[in-house]
Formats: C-alpha cells, sequence, structure tokens
C-alpha cells in the first residue's frame, strides 16, 4: 500500500467527500427515510401509527439491537411493490453518490417481505433494477447480499434460498442479520454450505453483540469470505492476528457501534486499532436513515474522535474496494481514481 503524506485536519474532511470509496454494510431497508415512509404508506394506502415524519423520527429511540430491529421492522410494511423497492434503492443510491461512494453492496432480506405477503420476486426485481440503472444514472456499480434472518429457522432460510433460485442471477451474495445473541452462525452451517454449493459470495453478521466466538463459528462452521461488523474480534487477540493474516475483511459501522451502546463513545472506538494491526476494515453506514449517519457522516464523525489522518483514510478506502466482489479489472480503475484524489491533495 502506497504511503500518503499527512493532510491538514482542516483539510480532512474535504479528504474524505471527495475520495471513492466503497460501501458494503448498508441494509437497504434501514435507509428508508421517515418522509419516505409517509410517502409509500400514502400510495399504497397503509395506515402509520404515526401522525408526521417527525413523530417517527422522535421514535426512533433505542438502546439495543432487538429494540431497533422492531421499529425497523414496523417500518418495512409500506413497502408493497417493485416500485417501492426500486424508489427505495434510487433514494439510497443517488445518497450514497453524493458521498462519493462509487460501488456498493446492498443488503437486503425477502423474509420480512414474505411474511407480508409479497414475492420474494416483488422484492428482488425491484432492488435489482436500481443496481442496473445506477452506472447510468448514478455513476456507480451497485450488487445484492441477500440476508437471512437468524432469529428465524434454518428451515426457514432454506425455504427463502429456495425462492430466490429463479432470480439466482440478480444476488452475488449470502448474509446472515438481525438478532445475533442467541443465534450463533452455527445455527445456519447446512444452508451456508448449500448457498456455497450454489456459488454465493458469502458473508455474515458476528462480533458485533455477540462474542468473539461468533466470529470464529462464522469464519469456521459457515466458511465465510468477509464479516459484517467484527468488532468484538479485539477482545481475542489469536483471533485479530487470524484476520490479520487472512486478511478477511471487516465491514464496521461506527456510528451503529454507538447507537445501539456498542460503545459509550466514538472516542472509544476500535477502528484506528484495526488498522494499526493490520487488520482489513471497512467505514460503512449500516442503516443509515436510523443511525445518524450516510457513510461519509461516519467518516467525518469517526476521523474527528479518533483524530485519524490521511494515512488510515487511504487505507479504509483502499480496504473497501479490496473487501468488495467486483471483478479485478474493475477494482483497478477504483483504485486509480482513488489515487487520483489523494495526488490531488498532497
Amino acid at each position: 500500500m502506497r504511503t500518503v503524506k499527512p493532510v491538514a485536519a482542516d483539510r480532512m474532511p474535504a479528504l474524505l467527500r471527495a475520495m471513492p470509496k466503497a460501501e458494503l454494510h448498508m441494509h437497504i431497508e434501514g435507509s428508508l427515510e421517515p418522509e419516505q415512509m409517509f410517502a409509500f404508506a400514502q400510495r399504497n394506502g397503509v395506515a402509520l401509527k404515526f401522525p408526521s415524519a417527525q413523530a417517527v423520527r422522535e421514535a426512533y429511540v433505542f438502546d439495543n439491537l432487538q429494540s431497533f430491529l422492531d421499529i425497523y421492522h414496523a417500518g418495512t410494511l409500506v413497502l408493497k411493490t417493485e416500485q417501492d423497492f426500486y424508489d427505495m434503492a434510487c433514494a439510497y443510491l443517488q445518497r450514497a453518490q453524493a458521498d462519493n461512494v462509487t460501488h456498493t453492496e446492498l443488503f437486503f432480506d425477502t423474509q420480512t417481505h414474505t411474511g407480508h405477503g409479497l414475492s420474494a420476486e416483488i422484492v428482488v426485481n425491484g432492488l435489482h433494477r436500481a443496481c442496473m440503472d445506477a452506472p447510468a444514472k448514478f455513476g456507480m456499480t451497485a450488487s445484492l447480499i441477500l440476508c437471512f434472518l437468524r432469529h428465524l429457522s434454518e428451515e426457514e432460510a432454506f425455504e427463502c434460498l429456495e425462492q430466490v433460485q429463479p432470480l439466482r442471477d440478480k444476488i452475488v451474495g449470502i448474509g446472515l442479520a438481525s438478532s445475533e445473541v442467541g443465534h450463533p452462525p452455527e445455527k445456519f452451517a447446512k444452508v451456508f454450505a448449500r448457498a456455497r454449493q450454489l456459488g454465493y459470495r458469502l458473508v455474515a453478521h458476528a462480533g458485533e453483540e455477540g462474542p468473539p466466538a461468533y466470529i470464529w463459528s462464522a469464519l469456521d462452521v459457515l466458511k465465510v469470505e468477509r464479516i459484517d461488523h467484527g468488532v468484538q474480534s479485539m477482545q481475542d487477540k489469536a483471533l485479530m492476528q487470524r484476520l490479520a493474516q487472512d486478511r478477511i475483511p471487516l465491514t464496521v459501522c461506527p456510528l451503529s457501534n454507538l447507537k445501539l451502546c456498542v460503545y459509550p463513545s466514538l472516542t472509544q472506538h476500535a477502528i484506528g486499532r484495526m488498522l494499526e494491526a493490520g487488520m482489513v476494515a471497512t467505514i460503512n453506514s449500516d442503516d443509515p436513515a436510523y443511525f445518524g449517519g450516510y457513510i461519509n457522516e461516519n467518516f467525518t464523525q469517526t476521523f474527528s474522535a479518533l483524530q485519524l489522518g490521511a494515512q488510515q483514510a487511504y487505507q479504509l478506502a483502499l480496504n473497501s474496494f479490496d473487501a468488495s466482489f467486483i471483478e479485478p479489472s474493475e477494482r483497478a480503475r477504483h483504485i486509480d481514481k482513488l489515487n487520483a484524489v489523494f495526488d490531488s491533495f498532497q
């Protein structure tokens, strides 16, 4: 990796905004802003218990993952049509473009929506159409990762996987999300083995609120290529060494960690120490409508709190492209653009 010259602290926010980056941990349903939720509810004749978008914002008060998930899933009830999923994805892509995201891999799930009576096709087709339009509309590339909901059974995950098989070419990977504690990765060993046989790229949420053991299981039992969150790895030196040596990427979400009280303050966040340990950490927004910021807000607040500099910025952006599921030639183009931005700041 190249060594970059220091950049003055007052210029760091501009550098963080300007540098191209990939976002690899963003749940598309978590980008549903209150105003859009109201618009979809009105369009689809869905009654909301909140009288205004402001009332929804005020309800976004939670102190752990489960209380967040409760309101998050309530918000998904307004999504009814393929156009809703397309419009929701396009709204995120437009916002990501403003943050100089040049590639994104969107998490979504079908189980929430099939539980509301929709078909998997409505969900996947709407989101995939937005991904296909992303290069022309937003100057970026986008792909889809289907997440199983870990509070549901492995049998239900198998049903979910079967439902999307006719749509196989529209989905790049399989992940694991939702309530972590009490639902270890090995609960889904068989369905992940099947997804691997089918050729999907594999990732899993592990080590956000769950212990380091969940990260070991995700690696050794599920055989994932990427760990989503992974901050609890800092409790286990052997695990840290393995993640660094094997170059297993970690898709870290600082503002999410703060909102869910994984850390009491960003000044105590581990992302800087992860980089020092040689771990392939990245910065992402998770559920930006709920957690107080899209990707650049995660970068600027974290860098300010930890007093990180240009070298860490370059490393995080480079890591994001290295960790992505894009083709090597495409990755090289992104890195060339990244180098050009840093050259302009030197």
